[in-house]
């Protein structure tokens, strides 16, 4: 083979392997992006609120607590004054309860699979 040859040859792999790493990388766009829209992990704004409200938040802590210890959910909404209050501690009560059950039961399945 004349050295005009052995270029040409060269000159052809090279384009095959662009094309190649051309299409490994264009099929990754999409799979990620895809994979992006199903993992999501953005907060919702609903859920900022409640994180960033203090009533919302004590009445999270005490819900877990009370799940953590077993006992039966017993909201106490006296502890704040306002309606609203009351309303964002009810629900981060609940919240906090039944994510503990939640993960306490996801835990148990983990350690009965494993078994």
């Amino acid at each position: 083979m004349t050295q005009l040859q052995e270029e040409g040859q060269e000159e052809q792999e090279m384009k095959i392997l662009s094309l190649y790493a051309s299409v490994v990388a264009l099929s990754m766009v999409p799979m990620s992006m895809l994979y992006s829209d199903r993992h999501d992990h953005r907060p919702a704004a609903n859920d900022v609120a409640q994180i960033t409200d203090g009533a919302f938040r004590d009445g999270w802590y005490l819900g877990r607590l009370a799940a953590e210890s077993g006992s039966e959910p017993h909201v106490a909404v006296g502890r704040w004054a306002a309606a609203e209050d009351r309303s964002s501690f009810t629900a981060g009560y609940h919240r906090g309860y039944s994510e503990f059950l939640g993960s306490r039961a996801s835990l148990d399945n983990h350690v009965r699979q494993a078994k």
